[in-house]
């Protein structure tokens, strides 16, 4: 699952700042994935298979280690008391084996903040599910991946059949990645080359960029201008602050979360895509705001647009085997009173776009570094308050294409809870076979009534079918 992929010993630029303004327990970036099986997974099985990934992934026995005295991002090193008992647990799933009881399970262990002295991730099993079913309970911290890396670094965890690999199959266990725990002079000095390395990489880019601008003034000194222009309102656009979310309603934060989760067939929803000129992110952004639309319409508030906040893919040729995240959130406002499904799926086809076309996109590092440098007090501030002016967040991975097993249990469904961060709801797309888990994550304060909400939601799935 991880030939090729290259993992950095220090967090990026980005993530560095998400992790540090988690100092506001609202702010958390952890995401919570939930795969139900038709019957519990073979323990023994189950544990070599995670053993196994840990070692091919050395992500996942690494912990993060800041540097006081550095404004270099924190460094990633194998944690030397890492206890794979620690991270792997089982349970029972409560009341009438439901999937809301099962829900209502997660929620809290998704809520909890991670112990920063360990690798940032755990696992659940928990048994007990209604018709002999079991489900698999995986909450890691987002610096450790974005959705698609995870369903990469989950890929040697699953098979293909439900009976195990041949031994003959099997590729000898790997070794553990090696501990070296450095004296804080180690990390003080090992930061001053990261940062002597970083700045001199800024500088020869900044030159060439110089160049490729003094010989674009030469030939279009107007065009030119207005590229540059261009350039700095996009990143006001990227930076602007706004501190008030936009719906009437969903205005409450609070560090309480509730779980509901959705299933819709993929075909018609590609279909009705199509209808529209448009992709499968259009067809579920059409439909969650279609939701958004019905459920502020049943409170009696007039909402015209709501903030939605969606991560961007950056990831290049040059970039494509490198782990950890590689999409920049946007905010930007998209359409609550567009009652017609095909015309609003041309709206948010056409507002998406306009997004990915953002001039500063690429420069999000370069940004994020310069945050880095202020007080995390202040950033935590001013940054957070950005955040939590977003209404809610979409997000779409795609999964696995076909069935997969776990340690002799079938995969019957996947869903990915995001994290909140700052938002009144997070709602992701997880595609899996034939189907598409929906996952919404609400703050409880922002929306006290989530049923009323996942009814409406399921009308807005049920408009955006009805053109298929």
């Amino acid at each position: 699952m991880s030939e090729g992929v290259q993992f950095d010993n220090r967090m990026s630029d980005a993530d560095a700042l998400m992790w540090h303004i988690e100092r506001d327990p609202l702010l958390r970036s952890t995401i919570t994935v939930v795969w139900v099986l038709d019957r519990a997974p073979d323990r023994e099985r189950l544990l070599a298979k995670i053993d196994r990934a840990t070692r091919i992934v050395p992500r996942l026995r690494e912990r993060v280690v800041s540097n006081p005295y550095s404004m270099a991002p924190p460094r990633w090193e194998a944690d030397p008391d890492f206890d794979l008992a620690f991270h792997v647990r089982q349970a029972r799933v409560p009341g009438d084996g439901s999937m809301r009881a099962l829900l209502d399970m997660v929620q809290p262990m998704a809520m909890q903040g991670f112990d920063r002295d360990r690798p940032l991730w755990e696992l659940l099993v928990a048994d007990g599910l209604e018709e002999g079913r079991a489900a698999m309970v995986m909450k890691l911290h987002y610096s450790l991946s974005d959705g698609v890396g995870l369903v990469r670094m989950t890929r040697s965890m699953v098979e293909r059949t439900r009976e195990p690999e041949p031994d003959s199959d099997l590729d000898p266990m790997p070794d553990a990645p090696p501990v070296h725990l450095m004296s804080q002079a180690e990390r003080f000095l090992d930061a001053l080359d990261h940062e002597r390395r970083k700045q001199a990489d800024r500088v020869k880019r900044t030159w060439n960029a110089l160049g490729e601008s003094l010989a674009g003034v030469a030939r279009d000194p107007v065009g030119a201008a207005r590229d540059l222009t261009g350039a700095l309102a996009s990143v006001g656009r990227l930076l602007r602050p706004v501190s008030e979310p936009a719906s009437p309603l969903m205005r409450g934060r609070s560090s309480r979360w509730r779980f509901d989760a959705l299933r819709v067939p993929l075909a018609p929803t590609k279909a009705a895509a199509r209808k529209a000129g448009g992709t499968l992110n259009d067809a579920f952004v059409a439909m969650v705001t279609g939701g958004l639309r019905l459920y502020h319409e049943a409170l009696g508030a007039n909402a015209k647009e709501l903030r939605m906040s969606m991560p961007i893919n950056l990831q290049s040729s040059e970039t494509k085997t490198k782990a950890g995240n590689q999409f920049v959130p946007v905010r930007f406002l998209v359409p609550l009173d567009i009652p017609d499904p095909i015309a609003r799926m041309r709206e948010i086809r056409d507002r998406v776009q306009k997004q990915r076309n953002e001039p500063a996109l690429p420069i999000v590092e370069e940004i994020s570094s310069v945050l880095n440098r202020f007080p995390t007090a202040v950033t935590t501030t001013a940054f957070g308050a950005m955040l939590k002016g977003v209404d809610f967040v979409t997000s779409n991975v795609p999964g696995p294409p076909s069935e997969v097993y776990l340690s002799g249990a079938r995969i019957e469904q996947i869903y990915g809870f995001g994290p909140l961060s700052g938002a009144a709801a997070n709602i992701t797309l997880f595609s899996y076979k034939g189907d598409l888990g929906i996952a919404v994550n609400t703050d409880r304060a922002a929306v006290p009534d989530p049923e009323r909400l996942v009814e409406c939601l399921e009308q807005g799935v049920a408009e955006v079918l009805a053109v298929a």
